[in-house]
């Protein structure tokens, strides 16, 4: 196992962050407006809650990441490429959903989402028990964020 690093933590964090708000840039902005005008499947959450959850959530799956990247199983170039192939997916989902406003194309993107999460979370947990549990929230809201994002196909 590599040793810790306080500055390549860091690095994992603000990457992901990074990324969250490079999705945000290419979405075209207006976000709770659109929003705001959509019929609403059952428990969607207001506008706001949105920003606040991912800042949070790319956080933890930096923090993830980065636990995965110390680790000399055979499996972490595995969880790495999973880690970058749903992190690329998730940034297309806001320009999907916000900049094209394809209700089907988000759907099918928060599909492809929650499987590419679910296979690395599998990875995560066989690499560090630890690392699984840091991305578990991810997960449940990649698995509610598709459940919206029908929601908003059938809805609107």
């Amino acid at each position: 196992m590599k040793k810790p690093k306080l500055t390549d933590l860091l690095i994992f964090i603000v990457s992901a962050e990074l990324a969250g708000a490079f999705s945000a840039l290419i979405s075209g902005g207006q976000f709770s407006e659109y929003y705001n005008t959509l019929v609403k499947p059952p428990i969607a959450p207001p506008g706001w809650v949105f920003p606040v959850t991912w800042v949070i959530l790319y956080a933890l799956m930096g923090t993830a990441a980065y636990i995965v990247s110390l680790s000399d199983s055979m499996l972490r170039p595995l969880a790495l490429k999973l880690y970058g192939a749903q992190l690329a997916v998730n940034v297309i989902w806001s320009p999907i959903f916000f900049g094209s406003r394809s209700f089907a194309g988000a759907a099918v993107t928060a599909v492809l989402l929650l499987i590419l999460v679910t296979a690395m979370e599998l990875v995560f947990f066989r690499i560090s028990e630890n690392a699984a549990f840091i991305a578990l929230p991810y997960l449940i809201w990649t698995a509610y964020a598709a459940y919206l994002s029908f929601g908003f196909l059938v809805l609107n």
